[in-house]
């Protein structure tokens, strides 16, 4: 593929392949998982993925850490060609509630008939983790092994942070703006659950990309938190 994309040997409900690629170094201080696409009627997120990779091949000649990057641009692709795109998997449910989290059993259906008013776009599913695309990326988080987790949604402009660290204050123009804990989120099982720190980033709109300058600042200011926060 263009980007250099290989195939992550993991299928979607409706058989589609994952894509995703390294940007590696020898004995990495640190490993970063950067993902897109969980919601697939948020374009911009794996397009925001896509434009880091290509930046993360060319880092800068006296980077302060060494860092093992891995990219994956669209987690939830049947949502994304779906016609037209939707939040959701192929099985109708939001990936973004179906996270292990403790108590989903409880927590989670209770907080979708609640809050959402059983809204079907974040429908958490029957059971945890019952998407391969959830385990998928449960897989990834045991066998790559990140110290952080970048993951990438719009339409909301902000920036939100879960887990142990000083959060970013500011993303280019998103300022951190911490949402809450959702039951079966990534943030509240990768961030509290799994104390890996998870930075979530909302674009501003899930259809039209940052001009050029702004994905190159954040991705700036991504890289000199990491320097200055997570350094071990």
């Amino acid at each position: 593929m263009a980007a250099g994309l290989q195939d992550m040997k993991a299928r979607t409900v409706q058989g589609r392949s994952i894509w995703g690629t390294d940007v590696a170094v020898d004995k990495p201080d640190l490993r970063v998982l950067v993902i897109g696409g969980i919601h697939g009627d948020e374009m911009t997120a794996g397009g925001l993925v896509y434009d880091w990779l290509e930046q993360a091949r060319t880092p800068p000649a006296e980077a302060p850490m060494r860092i093992y990057w891995r990219f994956i641009p669209v987690i939830n692709p049947d949502g994304l060609f779906a016609k037209p795109s939707r939040r959701t998997n192929a099985h109708g449910v939001d990936l973004n509630r179906n996270f292990p989290t403790p108590n989903w059993e409880r927590d989670a259906k209770l907080y979708w008939e609640k809050r959402t008013k059983k809204d079907p776009r974040r429908w958490p599913g029957n059971q945890a983790a019952s998407e391969p695309e959830t385990q998928f990326v449960l897989s990834q988080m045991d066998s790559f092994k990140p110290d952080l987790i970048v993951s990438v949604h719009a339409p909301y402009a902000v920036l939100d942070f879960d887990g142990p660290f000083v959060p970013p204050s500011r993303l280019g123009r998103l300022y951190l703006d911490q949402i809450g804990i959702f039951p079966g989120s990534l943030g509240n099982y990768g961030g509290i659950h799994r104390r890996i720190p998870v930075v979530t980033i909302e674009l501003s709109s899930a259809s039209r990309m940052p001009q050029a300058a702004e994905v190159r600042q954040m991705w700036l200011d991504l890289q000199r938190w990491i320097n200055e926060k997570m350094a071990k």
